[in-house]
């Protein structure tokens, strides 16, 4: 699990970058708008749009690939790419109007809030978290009082920090045991064999791999230590901006993402095999693996998918606060709305 954009680097995306939405190139892909040939023979142009990734490609993408490979884009008179992050990640680049859509999580967000940063959540991927702190069994790691005495390798983020010190705290345990490895660029078995015990990952792609290798880890969800732990991560973001200047972008560009990630829920065997295809580089057997695994999470227990509940903002929010994460107030009723999914209701 990684961040990429830091909330300072945002700030200074948006007093340098004046590029909005509605039409300019700088909420594109920058190229002119290109023409298909629909069933009637008629020549209609298609809005080219971008959406940025928050990491590499992997399954909490699907939804976003099926949308393209399905056409779903194109109903709505969009050509959508999907682009990798640039140096200054997702965050910045869909903050500072480069591009109007991107992937994200929750505790960015409302870091970015309350710093002056104009994102929006526009839906949640995955309803629940699916990410916590993991570790070969061989460790012995079957609770957060076993975090003492062990190494953690991480990146040095104030919110791992946080999140770690909380629930050893529920345990009676001293996170002052905890010796702290910046892992760097490894991943997860190479930094778990070289000189780290646990690290913070998401499931439904490492836990997964880790089945796939036959290296057993013990799971621990932070969601199962804290109700408020259970954030949305990741979610897609706009700015205020880009909701203000062309709102139909975003219906349109919602309409057929979610229409996307329904095809993935429905058809994960088919939804892996896009991904694939549009990601040779990846293993298909562990795509389909956690393709498998992931596509009931995407809407689990909600309404629809893409619904945000205000409670969970809310408590999250308070828990950033209480751990004195935030450096203003946070307003959760501006971090997020349901008004782009289709047929939603209010916030």
């Amino acid at each position: 699990m990684k961040r990429l954009a830091p909330i300072a680097a945002l700030m200074l995306a948006l007093t340098a970058c004046s590029g909005g939405a509605g039409g300019g190139t700088s909420a594109s892909t920058g190229e002119p708008a290109k023409t298909t040939e629909t069933g009637s023979g008629a020549a209609a142009e298609l809005r080219d749009v971008s959406v940025v990734l928050d990491w590499t490609p992997n399954t909490n993408h699907t939804g976003l690939y099926a949308a393209v490979d399905q056409g779903f884009y194109k109903q709505e008179g969009l050509n959508v790419k999907i682009l990798q992050p640039g140096a200054g990640g997702a965050d910045q680049m869909v903050a500072s109007g480069e591009v109007p859509f991107g992937v994200s999580y929750q505790e960015s967000v409302t870091q970015a809030r309350t710093q002056g940063v104009p994102l929006v959540s526009i839906a949640a991927v995955i309803q629940h978290n699916t990410s916590g702190f993991a570790a070969p069994q061989d460790r012995g790691i079957k609770s957060p009082k076993d975090f003492e005495g062990k190494r953690y390798g991480g990146w040095g983020s104030p919110v791992e920090a946080a999140v770690m010190k909380s629930i050893m705290d529920k345990e009676g345990a001293d996170v002052t045991k905890v010796q702290n490895i910046n892992m760097g660029d490894a991943d997860f078995f190479t930094a778990v064999k070289r000189d780290i015990d646990f690290a913070w990952i998401f499931y439904a792609w490492t836990g997964i791999e880790a089945k796939l290798r036959g290296e057993p880890i013990d799971m621990l969800y932070v969601k199962d230590f804290s109700d408020s732990l259970d954030y949305y991560t990741p979610v897609l973001v706009t700015n205020e901006k880009q909701i203000k200047d062309d709102p139909e972008l975003v219906k349109a560009f919602m309409k057929a993402t979610a229409e996307g990630y329904q095809y993935a829920i429905d058809h994960p065997t088919e939804a892996a095999d896009i991904l694939i295809k549009a990601v040779p580089d990846l293993d298909p057997e562990l795509v389909k693996a956690s393709q498998e695994w992931l596509s009931p999470k995407y809407q689990d227990d909600a309404k629809q998918w893409g619904w945000q509940k205000p409670e969970v903002w809310q408590k999250y929010g308070d828990w950033m606060s209480s751990q004195k994460l935030l450096e203003g107030d946070f307003d959760y009723t501006k971090a997020f709305t349901n008004d782009y999914l289709p047929a939603a209701g209010s916030k």
